[in-house]
């Protein structure tokens, strides 16, 4: 088979429609249905009024959901000036009502509770009390899809009119190995029934015993022709039946595919199985005479995905894939290197930024509501999304796609909310500059972050004595005339030496002065401290050294005694007077 080649003008088309994209999870209309819905539902606590504002047992409660929730939800992105919406449709089954494969509540009757048990060790519950718990928020959250299905609704379908209705491009994502069931293959409502036979699993894919969850590594192998089966049914599907503009195939959910080290046999197999999902794209735009886009959701180490049988290079450079959205696991990449994989991937090919929900596992502190939370959520800090995308725009990021976005809200964290009105204008590097920002660097961290197929990071790291180090980290130059300076934020573990830290920025002289914090750059929704296990010291540069693409940070050692390096933040923000 021959596919198409798709020329630099199909780029071009491409980047001047689909520029300002989000993407939602099957869930994404249900997480919160009290803001959808408002009418219908409200926001109360599952043990009374009294309990603790923090109580996990916070739930919407209410109804019936209708499609209208859909429609509001749309609207709020329209207006928010996201061009493209990519739809999620499964996990390991079809979240929607398919005709073709298992559906997520398929032999579920409203109120059966015995239907959610099997899930509950897959959310770590597993004392009794515990897991009735976890029934308790779980029912009435399905409870919100088996609505839609009372009422003869599909929302999938719901979600491509609503689109249609407000001129934004409706594309349908695929999860090629979603695993969220996996602490449970045989009793969770969530698996494939295809799950359940050793067979067709993989069973290399966990390279160490130490590392996280080696069982999550054991997804459904492509290898096995009853899989690829299975996955083209549903791509098949929604690309035939439903009213979408684009696919996406995300293999970030799970990078599992084929057994490591795969052979050039298997690694060409898969490349022909994805050639056939081109044609069957092309078929539908030939169908419908507009464009039907073809895309990867997937890590950045090309040559790893190579390794389970993916050969993203060559599918990219003969045309079969038009776009292509690197990203990280769970929390956004800050070092992604767009220019590098533009160098890899060639000119013909898309390649988006992707913004994940979370900045790094360094723990902050809400002093307010007595609170620390591991992981900042920035899509409450305007100054963090202008950052992170700056930084992926600057490398040659041909538009912004948002994931995990709506996550924030459903935590129901005081405080702690989705900003949408600061999605418009995020992918026009022009727009950003001279604005402030919020930089800060990818970071280790347990559950959060997945190798081998992360861009590894930077931090945290040891310096010894009178070592130094350099780190990399894009950022785009800054207009002079703003009256704007940049603030070099070394977050130290509590306690370590500090007297003698040179700071250099871009190779500038190195800098000794500076000033002890416990305050964030800028706040991140009701979180603004550092909790008391760190330790931050401010250092201030000129704007004018900051500049378009790669800059680096060198931090030395000067004291008798070992320091460790947490984090370090950057902040273009006013000067200080």
């Amino acid at each position: 088979m021959n596919p198409t080649p798709v020329s630099e003008s199909g780029r071009e088309r491409l980047t001047s429609r689909h520029c300002n994209l989000f993407n939602g999870d099957s869930c994404t209309f249900f997480y919160n249905p009290e803001k959808w819905l408002p009418e219908n539902f409200s926001l109360r606590h599952s043990s009374g009024a009294d309990q603790d504002i923090l109580d996990p047992g916070v739930r919407p409660v209410g109804g019936p959901y209708t499609a209208k929730a859909i429609h509001n939800y749309v609207d709020l992105l329209a207006d928010s000036g996201i061009d493209t919406f990519s739809v999620n449709a499964n996990a390991s089954r079809a979240w929607y009502p398919s005709k073709v494969i298992p559906t997520i509540l398929d032999g579920y009757v409203r109120g059966d509770r015995e239907f959610f048990r099997g899930h509950a060790i897959c959310h770590d519950a597993t004392e009794p009390e515990d897991v009735d718990r976890f029934i308790d928020r779980i029912m009435p959250f399905m409870n919100l899809y088996q609505d839609l299905l009372d009422a003869g609704v599909d929302w999938l379908a719901e979600a491509a009119a609503a689109c249609n209705r407000r001129g934004v491009s409706p594309w349908v994502s695929i999860r090629m190995n979603d695993y969220h069931g996996h602490k449970n293959l045989e009793g969770s409502f969530f698996n494939v029934p295809l799950l359940k036979n050793p067979e067709m699993r993989l069973k290399h894919s966990a390279y160490s015993p130490s590392m996280y969850e080696p069982g999550y590594r054991t997804g459904l192998n492509y290898e096995k022709a009853e899989v690829r089966d299975l996955m083209m049914a549903q791509i098949r599907e929604v690309v035939e039946d439903y009213d979408y503009e684009g696919l996406e195939l995300d293999w970030w959910r799970q990078p599992l595919c084929c057994e490591p080290n795969a052979s050039s046999e298997t690694i060409e197999m898969m490349s022909d199985w994805l050639r056939e999902v081109r044609a069957l794209t092309q078929r539908r735009a030939q169908e419908t005479g507009r464009p039907f886009p073809l895309g990867l959701r997937i890590p950045s180490q090309l040559e790893t995905l190579k390794s389970i049988g993916l050969d993203v290079v060559t599918l990219c450079q003969e045309g079969t894939i038009d776009f292509v959205k690197p990203s990280g696991f769970w929390c956004t990449s800050w070092e992604m290197p767009h220019d590098t994989l533009r160098q890899k991937l060639g000119e013909q090919v898309t390649i988006y930024g992707v913004m994940e929900l979370g900045a790094n596992p360094l723990p902050t502190y809400a002093p307010e509501i007595d609170y620390t939370h591991h992981i900042r959520y920035f899509t409450s800090n305007h100054e963090m999304m202008r950052a992170n995308a700056a930084g992926k725009l600057v490398l040659g990021a041909d538009g912004i796609e948002w994931f995990n976005f709506y996550c924030t809200d459903s935590a129901h964290i005081p405080g702690l909310i989705s900003d949408y009105t600061a999605l418009s204008g995020m992918g026009d590097l022009d727009k950003l500059r001279g604005q402030s920002k919020h930089y800060t660097f990818s970071m280790s961290g347990h559950g959060l972050v997945l190798p081998p197929y992360e861009v590894a990071p930077q931090l945290p790291t040891t310096l010894g004595k009178w070592w130094n180090r350099s780190f990399r980290l894009p950022m785009c130059a800054e207009t002079a005339d703003r009256g704007l300076e940049l603030v070099i934020q070394v977050v130290l573990k509590a306690g370590d030496p500090e007297e003698i830290l040179p700071v250099a920025f871009n190779g500038c002289w190195p800098r000794l002065e500076h000033a002890a914090t416990n305050e964030l750059l800028y706040p991140c929704g009701c979180l603004t401290q550092l909790t008391p296990a760190h330790q931050g010291y401010n250092f201030r540069f000129p704007v004018e050294l900051v500049r378009d693409g790669w800059n680096e940070i060198t931090i030395e050692n000067g004291n008798e005694e070992s320091l460790t390096i947490v984090c370090i933040e950057l902040a273009i923000r006013p000067i200080e007077t």
